[in-house]
């Protein structure tokens, strides 16, 4: 989930996008129509363009990585940087236990 907080349930940011690009038509740009129900619903008009521009990404009308497997790719990167953290820590305490063993005095 993102570190900021969402205002908008999924529903409304649905319906907004749905509102959009069902009337943009009526508007002289897409531009004009986004700030139009942005002012209905309450967020600025940069928020809905780009619930908008993810919606088209995700739907394939627009180029750009879904949302989806953006979400599993940066699963992916954490899980990797996790286990590059417990390798180096396992990497150190081998390195550890092995010059102890070496530093032991030798049995006759």
């Amino acid at each position: 989930m993102s570190k900021t907080t969402n205002k908008f349930a999924p529903e409304v940011r649905q319906r907004a996008i749905r509102m959009v690009l069902d009337h943009e038509g009526d508007y002289p740009s897409r531009w004009a129509a986004i700030t139009s129900v942005a002012a209905k619903i309450g967020c600025s008009g940069h928020t809905l363009l780009e619930w908008v521009k993810k919606s088209e990404v995700d739907s394939g009308k627009r180029g750009g990585v879904p949302t989806e497997t953006a979400e599993k790719l940066k699963a992916l990167e954490r899980e990797v940087r996790e286990l590059r953290q417990a390798n180096e820590i396992l990497r150190k305490a081998s390195a550890y236990f092995a010059q102890a063993e070496l530093d032991r005095p030798f049995k006759r």
